[in-house]
C-alpha cells in the first residue's frame, strides 16, 4: 500500500471529527463559490447544495473570478466570495480573495491550512486539518472541504456516512478490478450535486492513472457521448435519488452497447450500496472514486505518488 492509498483508507478519523467541529455562519444574497483543480469540482457541488438548501450560489474557477468576474455576476451586491483550497496558497484562488477584497465583497475561506495566504487574507475562515500524509493527489482535503461545506449549506451530516464510506472505498478497492480489467477509456456520470463528484472522479483517474476519462451530466450522455460507449469503456454511474429510474435506463442501453458500469447506489455490472440519504451520499461516492484511481493506476503500474507534470500546490510566479 503506497501513501495515496493509505491516506485514502485513513482519512476517516479526520472526517469524524470534522462533522462535529465548530463552523462559521455566513449569510449572503448569493454565494460565489471559487477554487482549481479538485478544490473547483468541490465548489461545483457546494453550489448545489447552497441552491438545495434555498441558498444562491454559483460556482466559478479561480482564475476566472480573478480576471473576469463580471462574466458571471453583473451585480456584486450582497455578494459572498468562498475560497476553497487545501493548502490556501493556490496563487489563483488567493488571487481571487484578494480581487473580491478589492471590489468590497466580503469572504471566506474553506481550507485544512488555517495559516496560509488565503486564511490570511479571508473574512471568515472555516478550517479542519487533513492526514498529514497527503501527498500530490487531494483525497482526505477534498472530503473534508466537501464535509464543511455541506455543514454550512445548511445539509445533514452524520457519522454514519463515515462507516458509509468505509464500506464504499472497501468494496470498491476489492471488486472494482474484475470490472475494469482491459478497459481503457473512462466515463463517470452525475447530476446535481454529484456533477462535481463525478468531474473529480474523472480527475482522480486521468491524475492518478494517466488515463482519459471525462464526466457528463447523466442524462446528457445520450446527447452525442454514448457514440463511444462500446467494449473498450468503464463507465461510472453516481446514482441520484430523484430519477434512479431513468438514470437505470441508462445504464441498460450503456451496458448493451458493451461498456461495463459502476453502479454507486444503484445496478451495474457492479453494485455499491450508497448507506446514507441527501446530499451527504456524495461523500460516500467522492471516497469511493478517490480509490477507483488507485486501483486503476495498479493495473497499470504507476505509481500515484508522483502523478505525471504535477506538483502539490500551484504557485505561479
Amino acid at each position: 500500500m503506497n501513501t495515496t492509498e493509505r491516506v485514502i483508507v485513513e482519512q476517516f478519523p479526520f472526517w469524524e471529527k470534522a462533522i462535529d467541529i465548530a463552523l462559521p455562519t455566513v449569510k449572503a444574497d448569493t454565494y460565489v463559490f471559487v477554487g482549481c483543480g479538485t478544490s473547483y469540482y468541490v465548489a461545483m457541488s457546494l453550489a448545489v447544495a447552497f441552491n438545495e438548501n434555498g441558498k444562491r450560489a454559483i460556482a466559478v474557477a479561480g482564475s476566472e473570478w480573478a480576471l473576469r468576474h463580471g462574466s458571471y455576476l453583473s451585480d456584486l451586491n450582497g455578494v459572498v466570495v468562498v475560497g476553497i483550497s487545501r493548502s490556501g496558497e493556490s496563487t489563483e484562488v488567493v488571487q481571487a480573495v484578494r480581487e473580491s477584497h478589492k471590489l468590497g465583497i466580503r469572504t471566506v475561506a474553506i481550507t485544512c491550512e488555517k495559516d496560509s495566504s488565503m486564511a490570511k487574507a479571508a473574512d471568515i475562515v472555516a478550517f479542519a486539518p487533513t492526514h498529514p500524509d497527503e501527498g500530490i493527489v487531494m483525497s482526505s482535503s477534498a472530503s473534508l472541504m466537501l464535509l464543511m461545506g455541506l455543514r454550512m449549506a445548511g445539509a445533514k451530516v452524520e457519522q454514519a456516512v463515515v462507516a458509509g464510506a468505509r464500506a464504499a472505498v472497501a468494496a470498491m478497492s476489492e471488486k472494482a478490478p474484475a470490472v475494469a480489467a482491459g478497459r481503457h477509456k473512462f466515463v463517470v456520470l452525475g447530476g446535481g450535486v454529484y456533477f462535481g463528484i463525478a468531474s473529480e472522479g474523472a480527475l482522480k483517474l486521468q491524475e492518478m492513472s494517466i488515463s482519459v476519462s471525462q464526466p457528463f451530466h447523466t442524462m446528457e450522455y445520450r446527447h452525442g457521448p454514448m457514440s463511444l460507449a462500446d467494449e473498450d469503456m468503464l463507465i461510472v454511474m453516481l446514482y441520484s435519488e430523484d430519477q434512479p429510474g431513468e438514470e437505470a435506463k441508462l445504464v441498460g442501453e450503456l451496458r448493451a452497447k458493451g461498456a461495463k458500469v459502476i453502479g454507486l447506489g444503484g445496478p451495474g455490472d457492479l453494485t455499491l450500496p450508497i448507506a446514507t440519504h441527501g446530499l451527504q451520499r456524495s461523500l460516500e461516492m467522492l471516497a469511493a472514486l478517490q480509490i477507483l484511481g488507485e486501483r486503476i493506476a495498479n493495473s497499470k503500474n504507476i505509481d500515484s505518488t508522483q502523478p505525471r507534470h504535477l506538483s502539490k500546490v500551484v504557485v505561479l510566479g
